[in-house]
């Protein structure tokens, strides 16, 4: 079960910049991120802001769908998976993201509820839900204390 969970809305595209930006800032040093949510919801979109606020230039970061998983340096080293095409546990395994999860960087997962098994229990998850035009729901769940400082930054910027 979470420790904490916060749920907001964004309006459009600025918006998903702006929680990217957030996130890039407040992150612990070392963290690691599952993101969920249908296709088109935004999960790459967030990642591309989160490196954008983190000296990388977005356009460097794209979907690792086929390619499983991306790594980016800036001020933060971010790397990027997607658990999509995996068929099972093992394959997640093998890619060797576990012992990622213990450097000074940000772990980001898409589609991390096909492989939770193998995530830590300390982590953040971030569930992006599309709304009408260009806006989206964000239900942000902290399964850490560590991550007490994100959540409480994110209601003061994003939640009413």
């Amino acid at each position: 079960m979470p420790d904490q969970v916060l749920e907001f809305e964004l309006a459009d595209e600025v918006g998903t910049a702006a929680l990217g930006r957030t996130l890039a800032a407040t992150l612990p040093t070392r963290a690691v991120v599952g993101l969920n949510g249908p296709l088109g919801a935004g999960k790459t979109r967030l990642v591309q802001a989160v490196a954008e606020g983190s000296g990388i230039d977005r356009r460097e970061v794209t979907s690792p769908t086929f390619v499983l998983v991306q790594e980016y340096h800036g001020t933060r080293t971010i790397y990027h998976a997607d658990a999509y095409r995996l068929a099972d546990d093992d394959e997640f395994w093998q890619l060797g993201l576990d012992e990622r999860f213990a450097e000074p960087a940000i772990v980001f997962i898409e589609w991390a509820d096909r492989v939770v098994r193998c995530l830590p229990q300390d982590r953040l998850d971030i569930h992006l839900t599309p709304l009408a035009g260009d806006g989206r729901r964000v239900n942000v769940f902290a399964y850490s204390d560590r991550f007490g400082s994100v959540l409480k930054r994110l209601r003061e910027l994003f939640a009413s």
